[in-house]
């Protein structure tokens, strides 16, 4: 992989002799193309409707017409409905192109911006002819992997709607019942939500007797007799935030509304985990993946998903590396050169890969003793979790390609070994700093460093 972080690949898959090459500007109701026979220089042009029926019989034209002959396809996506269509024939390989790319080759040959979709599809076709040993072939992994990459990825997304609900009800709380922010770490927990079902004000809540709020509190959980005192107590001393009737009742309103759905995706971020779960276990390198320290039961399956099973994808670990965006970029202009964080890439896998390295922190020692040297070298958290990152994915490929479980003990016998053929350098005793750590997001993460 280059630096610029392009669809290339090391060791390309064999390409068939194809017959004709197809450029495909697609767009939600017509899709336009551009066509090349094999021995021509000529350009056919036409539409295609955005159906399976219409895609089907365009399929089959183009098979009656070069008998079954493979046909390459380029298209501005790598998903998305027309991929999930022309997926299905064999015949078609296709050849994502990144957006990003086909535009500035547009605006090479067109500095006026000039632009219109036969116009896209005649440049998806030029670029797919001449510079396709620069673009990487659709080579799908097994369905069952790439079933478990659409759930960790439509898990994360449900995450994401349930941090956005439960900012908004948090902010509606600080509005009028400011109490429950205080009482409770977490404003989506199934104990919350009800609560304020059953109870939206404080004035309602300090209504209830005791005995209902005991009972209340032992049905959800709380066996600690002392903490359901403390909270009882805490609501007969409460203040009401305001009495204003308009800001309470347009306030519960909502407040309502953001509890119901927040229970609706606890229940579906639930039965999504039990499914990835079941489908991760299933896998052959579950136990090759797992044996990392961090990866855990949450992040075991997103960076199976990461790597898939085709071994032939990435040829060593600066691909993986540059691929899931944990590599820097290296920019440099006459005298000038800096290095910055990779901001084209797959930033889930890049944020998969960061998670991984900053739990990795707690449960692993020599990459506790990495990340705070990092910090004593005046590098933010961030960018020392990177760096972390960036040293593990080099740990990991060689696991990964060699099929070998990840083992503390074999990598530190091995790091010995090749200090004792290096020169000295300074032991990780002298770092002298303890890392605080608080929760997030049900992850433990590195607060801040302390000497």
């Amino acid at each position: 992989m280059n630096e610029a972080g392009s669809q290339t690949s090391a060791t390309p898959a064999p390409e068939a002799e194809f017959a004709a090459w197809v450029g495909i500007d697609w767009a939600n109701q017509v899709h336009y193309w551009s066509l090349r026979v094999r021995g021509s220089q000529g350009v056919e042009r036409g539409k295609l409707e955005n159906t399976p029926e219409a895609v089907q019989a365009w399929v089959a034209e183009l098979s009656q017409r070069f008998a079954g002959s493979p046909i390459a396809i380029a298209l501005e996506q790598r998903r998305g409905p027309l991929v999930v269509l022309l997926s299905k024939y064999e015949q078609l390989h296709l050849y994502p192109i990144h957006p990003l790319t086909l535009a500035k080759y547009r605006e090479a040959w067109y500095p006026s911006r000039r632009k219109d979709d036969l116009q896209d599809a005649d440049l998806g076709l030029e670029i797919l002819c001449q510079h396709r040993d620069r673009l990487r072939r659709l080579d799908p992994d097994t369905t069952e992997m790439r079933l478990l990459q659409f759930q960790v990825e439509g898990r994360r997304k449900l995450v994401d709607e349930r941090t956005a609900l439960s900012n908004r009800l948090t902010a509606l709380l600080q509005m009028y019942f400011p109490q429950m922010l205080v009482w409770f770490e977490d404003v989506c927990s199934s104990l919350v939500g009800d609560l304020l079902e059953r109870w939206p004000t404080l004035q309602e809540l300090q209504k209830a007797k005791t005995g209902t709020l005991q009972k209340f509190f032992e049905q959800h959980h709380c066996r600690d007799q002392e903490k359901i005192l403390r909270h009882l107590l805490q609501i007969r001393q409460a203040v009401v935030a305001t009495h204003d009737q308009a800001v309470i009742g347009s306030a519960t309103d909502l407040v309502l509304v953001c509890v119901r759905q927040i229970r609706i995706l606890r229940g579906a971020i639930g039965d999504l985990e039990k499914k990835i779960e079941q489908g991760a276990k299933q896998q052959s390198d579950w136990e090759l993946f797992h044996s990392f320290p961090g990866a855990g039961d949450a992040l075991t399956p997103r960076i199976m998903v990461t790597m898939g099973t085709r071994r032939e994808r990435f040829d060593s670990a600066s691909d993986v590396q540059c691929t899931v965006g944990i590599a820097p970029v290296k920019e440099a202009s006459g005298n000038s050169q800096w290095v910055h964080m990779r901001w084209a890439c797959p930033k889930f896998q890049r944020q998969t890969f960061h998670e991984w390295a900053a739990c990795s922190i707690r449960t692993c020692d020599w990459a506790r003793q990495f990340y705070v040297r990092q910090r004593a070298n005046k590098k933010d958290h961030h960018a020392a979790v990177r760096a972390l990152a960036y040293k593990w994915i080099r740990i990991f490929f060689r696991c990964w390609r060699d099929r070998v479980a990840y083992s503390d003990q074999r990598y530190e016998q091995a790091l010995r070994a090749r200090a004792a053929q290096s020169k000295p350098v300074p032991t990780d005793s002298k770092v002298d700093f303890n890392v605080e750590w608080k929760s997030c997001g049900g992850f433990s993460k590195p607060a801040k460093l302390s000497s």
